[in-house]
């Protein structure tokens, strides 16, 4: 399975930017997709989980009201819209997903630490004045 991760660019404070997760070689319909990011010399962390059903939807507090994570499953693709961003926001950002084996697969409370099966290449936010 690869999963191929775009969107990234360079947008001022408080633009906006939608990342795109394709995966090729398994649905991803029925899997649980999470975005991750890593700053210049910060540990990676998690940043949104959505679940298979697409019913369940995780965030970290820090982009809370301001991302959303969504998925077109005709299209094999989990988005990650990011509106307001913030200098803090500049990183690496990566997808990654795990089936369960069955049609539905949740993040669970352990989305930002539990193992995934398929992790895509990253592509770089840089969000600048």
């Amino acid at each position: 399975v690869q999963l191929q991760a775009c969107g990234g660019g360079l947008v001022q404070p408080g633009g906006s930017l939608r990342l795109s997760c394709l995966a090729y070689g398994r649905t991803f319909e029925y899997s649980a997709t999470t975005w991750f990011r890593q700053a210049p010399g910060k540990e990676r962390e998690g940043v949104s989980c959505i679940s298979s059903s697409d019913t369940t939807t995780y965030y970290a507090d820090s982009v809370k009201g301001r991302f959303t994570i969504s998925r077109d499953n005709a299209k094999n693709t989990v988005y990650l819209q990011m509106n307001n961003l913030k200098p803090e926001d500049t990183g690496e950002y990566y997808c990654a997903a795990v089936w369960s084996g069955l049609r539905q697969t949740t993040c669970g409370d352990n989305w930002y630490g539990r193992s995934y099966d398929s992790w895509g290449q990253g592509t770089l936010v840089t969000v600048s004045s």
